[in-house]
């Protein structure tokens, strides 16, 4: 399977997946956004909810288990971790070309 084909991926999708590094539920993925982002990404409820379903049916995330029935639970699986590191080689790459050629 190729992976470069699944980036490069939104900023939106980028923080999701390193928030689920850890698992989370919906308000916790927003809020894990929020501040790794520094305040610059916000994701209201409904475009959350539409970026795991996303994110599911790529099997990027995965549902697992939780405790508390009323929330469901998520977390990376291997291939989110593999293209979220294609893509952090990928935005590095970048951030080199621009400090050798442009900055």
């Amino acid at each position: 399977m190729n992976l470069s084909s699944y980036l490069p991926l939104t900023e939106t999708t980028w923080y999701i997946l390193i928030a689920l590094t850890e698992p989370g539920h919906g308000y916790y993925i927003m809020q894990k956004v929020e501040t790794l982002s520094r305040g610059t990404v916000r994701i209201a409820a409904g475009t959350m909810y539409g970026a795991i379903e996303h994110l599911l049916k790529q099997k990027f995330i995965k549902s697992i288990k939780s405790e508390d029935k009323r929330r469901k639970v998520y977390q990376i699986t291997e291939l989110g971790t593999e293209v979220l590191k294609l893509e952090a080689e990928r935005l590095r790459h970048l951030v080199q070309v621009a400090e050798n050629h442009a900055l």
